[in-house]
């Protein structure tokens, strides 16, 4: 736990919640995709004197004085994700994901455009255009979804909603999608019928900027992403785009979604794009892939069932339709054993939202703290005894303590 000394002798109340979640974070399996571990640099930058400024505006053109040293720091963010996506412009100022995405519709689209978006059930993401999500209010989303016999996105159906429904924009892009998106085809299709690409990559940036998997953003216009899950930096976001839509998507960004950034997180951001480019983390992002492809076959063996049959990233959706549970009811017996998951539907779901018939697994975290194919098969046989023995508390108590001495021999980042 880093030394927190004015917080912890000024606010006691505060400083044990804190410690709390520090020491669950040690002692418990963080296997939720979204989820990784930030440096103690990145954790450093984010607790900075940074947080006291106010910077509406851009660089060399804010709404505020005293931003000569602020100007430095955003520049340097934003050269460093040139570098690491070889984008052509980049605003680093969105302050999470969905925004940017908001940000993005706003600089492209007006209300009541017509859009293409992956399903949620079949591993998009709310702000893809679900109908109870600022998407999906304001722009005329047409969802398409993945192929019933592959579990893979089916890009004859994208092709012929784009051919039938002249989108004005097509999403790539997903939260619980577990293979490589064929970007180019994508490309293909929008520019045969005069469509925006825009790729949403938040899950997969960290993949992308090792060169892991292929990158967009050299040919899409736009591609937003957060900066935290496997780029494993703060929570936050940035965008990406083509030079000629860069003013669009600035004024969208500012003034248009929000007031003044964060500072002290658009440092970190710096931080963690410095690290990005660093050969340690193309070898962590390689891990990345190893593990979930080792944690996929591992449950492959186990009659588990896996959504589009295994991965080609850092997450898998297990379908546990065949194992007598939802979703809901394994992510909370996980947690008792102290390994966290995510709920998540599968394509065509019978099972509502709340309490799906999946969960989702990621690796980025577990790769992190240095464990490698010998402890997923391990992680997976946790997973598997902590579900066949639901019902049994003296066993899932034995387990935990399993889960708490592997957590101990990887320690989490300091």
């Amino acid at each position: 736990m880093p030394q927190y000394n004015s917080l912890k002798n000024q606010d006691s109340e505060a400083w044990k919640i804190i410690e709390a979640e520090s020491l669950r974070q040690d002692e418990e399996l963080e296997l939720i995709a979204s989820e990784n571990y930030v440096s103690p640099a990145v954790l450093e930058a984010m607790a900075t004197v940074l947080a006291n400024k106010y910077s509406e505006g851009y660089s060399g053109k804010r709404y505020y004085g005293g931003n000569e040293v602020i100007d430095r720091m955003e520049d340097l963010a934003i050269s460093r994700a040139k570098e690491l996506f070889s984008a052509p412009h980049v605003n680093v100022q969105p302050l999470s994901g969905s925004p940017a995405n908001a940000a993005v519709y706003m600089a492209f689209l007006e209300p009541g455009d017509k859009v293409l978006g992956l399903r949620l059930d079949h591993g998009g993401h709310l702000s893809h255009g679900h109908s109870v999500n600022f998407s999906g209010r304001l722009y005329n989303f047409i969802q398409y979804g993945l192929n019933p016999e592959t579990g893979r996105i089916d890009m004859d159906e994208v092709y012929r909603l784009a051919k039938a429904e002249k989108p004005k924009m097509i999403v790539a892009g997903f939260s619980a999608y577990s293979r490589e998106i064929d970007w180019k085809r994508f490309k293909e299709i929008a520019d045969e019928v005069g469509a925006y690409t825009f790729a949403d990559i938040a899950h997969i940036a960290g993949l992308i900027a090792a060169g892991e998997l292929a990158n967009p953003v050299p040919f899409f216009d736009v591609v937003s992403t957060t900066t935290h899950k496997t780029l494993r930096g703060p929570r936050g976001a940035i965008i990406m785009c083509q030079e000629q839509y860069a003013k669009q998507v600035d004024r969208a960004v500012f003034p248009g979604m929000q007031g003044g950034p964060h500072d002290h997180i658009t440092a970190a951001k710096a931080v963690a794009f410095g690290e990005a480019l660093k050969p340690e983390f193309k070898e962590y992002a390689k891990k990345v892939v190893v593990n979930a492809r080792s944690m996929a076959a591992n449950f492959l063996s186990l009659d588990y069932k896996i959504v589009s049959g295994g991965t080609d990233n850092h997450l898998l959706v297990l379908d546990l339709s065949n194992k007598g549970l939802s979703g809901k009811e394994a992510e909370k017996v996980l947690e008792q054993v102290g390994i966290s998951v995510s709920r998540s539907t599968i394509p065509n779901d019978p099972n509502p939202p709340m309490n799906p018939s999946g969960v989702r697994i990621g690796t980025p975290a577990v790769t992190t703290r240095g464990m490698g194919e010998l402890e997923m098969k391990l992680i997976v046989e946790f997973i598997d005894s902590a579900l066949t023995h639901r019902d049994d508390s003296n066993y899932l108590s034995d387990l935990k303590a399993k889960v708490k001495n592997l957590c101990l021999q990887f320690p989490t980042p300091k």
